[in-house]
């Protein structure tokens, strides 16, 4: 991985005072030497820029200048020079700079040019975070201002085309990303070359922008020659075009997340649960992008290309099949639902679905068991849970629950008893959903007659130690549903048996030695 070590250079003491109500909030210039961020810290210095603050092109106050270089040490003399040639070029326009040297020893399949350009931001973010607690003023006020221009986003633009890119990727680079922005970006390179000549300003070149096994580069030197042939104005017409699509992008995320939300039926670290005939029934355009949005909950860093989404689309169009995600994430259609789940999750959490008749493992390593019991005419269902749970070894370990609370009618489940693995797996609908406490949970405790309390408050009356109470089962009617049953503890009022009831459902938890 790429290794960073700091190094500031002394700067002039600041003697400026800000006028009154002029914001002091520092804004950070990422110069590299190159023609483009060299006019940056001209144009910040002598001229106007335009921040995107929704006040248009306006003079930086002198005091909120920094620069930034980041000495790759990828070119060995040639980094050392570009370093050189931003020290002169801050001490001309007095101004502060901050130095960072990386090294890059082991990519882990990343490109080298990503790479770079994370350090590039993580070091830029570091100072800011530094001089706003310097300055005492919030981050958001900040800003950090890199020189892409519309050349660059053009090149972005092809680039992204060629890989395969969607509407995100073809928006191309966005004019700002919080506190990131890009006054430069209406301009193309050759105009910011010309200024500099004018301004009688040098730069340096990268000699490796020649070489065109870089794909940046083969779409520079390459491509945008032969398309400029049939527009001169290529960079702004492409530009605008990527306002465009980065506008409806933006609309379209918007969307996509309101959808998302209304499809979630559950979750929690290293879960999301969604309404599968939901998302089968959005837009393709929409429910891409909730897939992905989902995805990125659970892993920032997962990358999905398109055949994953497409993957788990198919998946929830069939309404089974299960696949392994970027990231280790398990996508898997279970009982009318899409279950995401990073691999820590399936390791330590107990959530899924319990199929009635059906056994589930738990996180802690037994086994919850759901059968059907029907109650023979003339026989008490209360006396026989009675009965049953005095010949218990262990009482607490399993509990009755009336099937028709849960809803479901008594002809379907003495059928499911009665056909055992005989009906197809279309038939098996009755099921319950098992998952760890979350909070906010309420139940409605046995024998406090209806009134309901925070299942937290009720774990720590049975001294649950909070560490152990991720594998707590709590058995629900759904993703999100009413508390069922708290396995082992407490079993809900509202789905007791009664004297009236006819079928039951028994569920036990099997001990760990018993379990196999």
């Amino acid at each position: 991985m790429p290794t960073v070590s700091q190094r500031y250079v002394p700067h002039r003491p600041r003697t400026t005072v800000a006028h009154a109500g002029e914001s002091t909030a520092p804004v950070v210039l990422m110069v590299s030497g190159g023609a483009d961020s060299t006019a940056l810290l001209v144009m910040a210095c002598t001229s106007q820029l335009d921040l995107m603050d929704g006040r248009g092109r306006a003079r930086i106050a002198r005091e909120r200048i920094h620069v930034l270089h980041v000495n790759h040490h990828l070119r060995g003399a040639a980094s050392d020079a570009d370093e050189a040639f931003v020290r002169g070029l801050c001490e001309r326009y007095g101004v502060p700079l901050c130095v960072e040297h990386a090294s890059f020893t082991e990519l882990n399949g990343q490109n080298l040019e990503a790479a770079a350009r994370e350090v590039r931001y993580a070091a830029a973010r570091r100072y800011v975070r530094e001089l706003c607690q310097e300055a005492g003023c919030p981050r958001t006020a900040a800003r950090i201002a890199t020189a892409h221009t519309a050349s660059d986003r053009a090149e972005t633009f092809f680039m992204n085309a060629i890989k395969g890119a969607g509407v995100s990727g073809l928006s191309s680079i966005p004019r700002r990303r919080n506190i990131i922005v890009r006054p430069l970006i209406d301009m193309t390179h050759e105009e910011l070359c010309r200024y500099l000549e004018v301004a009688g300003v040098a730069w340096r070149e990268d000699e490796s922008n020649q070489d065109t096994s870089y794909l940046r580069n083969f779409v520079r030197h390459r491509v945008i020659p032969v398309a400029r042939e049939r527009n001169v104005n290529l960079a702004r017409s492409v530009s605008a075009a990527c306002d465009i699509l980065g506008d409806e992008d933006a609309f379209m995320a918007h969307l996509a997340a309101t959808a998302l939300r209304s499809c979630t039926r559950r979750q929690q670290e290293g879960l999301i649960v969604l309404d599968a005939a939901r998302l089968a029934a959005a837009e393709v355009a929409i429910a891409r992008r909730m897939v992905r949005l989902a995805v990125k909950q659970l892993d920032p860093e997962a990358r999905l290309e398109l055949r994953h989404v497409e993957s788990v689309l198919t998946c929830v169009a069939a309404g089974e099949g299960s696949l392994s995600l970027p990231g280790n994430i398990d996508a898997r259609i279970e009982f009318g639902t899409l279950a995401l789940r990073t691999a820590h999750a399936r390791e330590h959490l107990v959530a899924g679905w319990l199929a009635v008749p059906g056994r589930m493992p738990l996180a802690n390593g037994a086994v919850l068991e759901a059968a059907l019991e029907r109650i023979p005419a003339g026989t008490d269902a209360v006396a026989l849970a009675r009965d049953a749970a005095k010949s218990s070894p262990n009482p607490a370990a399993s509990t009755y629950v009336d099937a028709a609370a849960l809803g479901y009618a008594e002809r379907d489940l003495v059928r499911l008893k009665e056909s055992g693995s005989a009906l197809p797996a279309e038939s098996l609908t009755a099921r319950l959903w098992v998952d760890a406490p979350t909070p906010g949970d309420l139940l409605c405790p046995l024998g406090m007659h209806g009134r309901s309390k925070k299942l937290s408050d009720l774990l720590g009356e049975e001294r649950v130690p909070v560490a152990e109470r991720p594998l707590v089962p709590v058995v629900r009617t759904a993703p999100g549903g009413s508390v069922v049953w708290v396995g082992g503890i407490r079993l809900d009022e509202r789905f007791k048996c009664t004297a009236a009831s006819k079928v039951l459902i028994k569920l036990t938890i099997h001990p760990l030695d018993s379990a196999l």
